[in-house]
């Protein structure tokens, strides 16, 4: 595309300032649409007729209806990792390559779910939360209901992809035994990373101390921990979840929580964000209810954030597109087996 200028629609932009970034990856002779809606139809048909790629974040869908109105884009880059609301089929038999940026915040998020798991496990939030009501009477070492040594825990990986490696590699240098279960998984790699394979997420969840999930949202893992999962855990057990919230069924957490089938939890990702303020389990944790006290940490979908994690990932998300349109080189696509021709 030489000579010529490359349009890029941003749809559904995330609440920066500028795309001083974006701009900067991109170079000369490269123009931005940015819009911040949800709803395709807010966006002028002539600014669909005319982009030659997307730059798509969260919040807007992108079905068969949606890929119709694009009339010459040729590439669809998702700022991030998960792409569930974006039809990659669709893409694909429109000619138009899916790709992702799975690289941007591997050890952000690694570092989060160890965050959470800590918070919970020495009590560090409900350690704050009492000595800021009172210095005096808060100060009680034996004030937090789930605190115990890190090492020599069993920590279960559910996914050993890029961060569930990063976080196995974090949960060893803490001493802790891991165990991963991951379908997907080739044969090997556990024993490159030293760490168990396990071969039933029901046999995972019935050993571990800790449980961490770093899977992505797919049909099959949607409500993956609902009732089932939550009756074969330890009642000892801690969940962590900062890769997608419907993984996790919130009405099975607060039931599981509420009956101590489990310990605690440290949640990032919900599947309604921000969570209904009147959800019992939102309820009970904005309220303080005793039952709940030191048990759950909630954080705004925010494991994936850092000032060098956004940079990078503002950066990537241009890269990659420009590397298509411009050499291309086709990076991080997703719906390969779906790409039946290249406009």
């Amino acid at each position: 595309m030489a000579g010529k200028t490359i349009e890029f629609l941003i749809p559904d932009a995330l609440n920066h300032g500028d795309i001083d970034v974006e701009k900067k990856a991109a170079g000369p002779g490269v123009k931005f649409h940015v819009y911040r809606t949800r709803d395709a139809a807010d966006i002028p048909q002539a600014v669909w007729d005319r982009v030659d790629g997307l730059l798509c974040w969260l919040h807007l869908r992108v079905d068969a209806p949606v890929v119709k109105r694009m009339k010459r884009a040729r590439i669809l880059v998702r700022g991030g990792v998960g792409y569930d609301h974006l039809d990659g089929t669709a893409l694909g038999a429109a000619g138009i390559p899916l790709c992702n940026v799975p690289d941007y915040g591997t050890t952000d998020v690694a570092d989060m779910a160890f965050a959470l798991l800590l918070s919970l496990a020495r009590g560090i939030a409900t350690y704050h939360d009492a000595l800021r009501r009172d210095i005096a009477t808060g100060w009680k070492a034996q004030a937090a209901p789930i605190a115990r040594r890190i090492r020599g825990q069993r920590f279960g990986i559910v996914g050993l992809g890029r961060i569930g490696t990063a976080t196995a590699l974090r949960a060893k240098a803490f001493g802790c035994h891991v165990m991963a279960f991951d379908p997907n998984l080739p044969w090997g790699q556990e024993l490159a990373l030293g760490v168990e394979r396990i071969h039933s997420l029901d046999a995972l969840l019935g050993a571990s101390d800790i449980v961490s999930i770093h899977t992505p949202l797919t049909p099959e893992t949607h409500g993956l921990f609902g009732k089932r999962a939550f009756a074969a855990m330890k009642p000892n057990a801690i969940l962590v979840n900062t890769a997608r919230g419907p993984i996790v069924d919130i009405d099975a957490l607060h039931d599981a929580l509420k009956k101590k089938r489990i310990a605690g939890a440290g949640i990032d990702v919900l599947a309604e964000e921000p969570p209904p303020a009147d959800h019992p389990l939102i309820r009970a944790y904005r309220e303080g209810a005793p039952w709940l006290a030191g048990r759950l940490i909630l954080s705004p979908h925010a494991a994936w954030y850092t000032p060098e994690s956004d940079f990078d990932l503002r950066s990537k998300l241009v890269l990659t597109a420009m590397a298509y349109l411009r050499d291309g080189e086709l990076r991080n696509c997703v719906n390969l087996d779906h790409l039946v021709r290249r406009r």
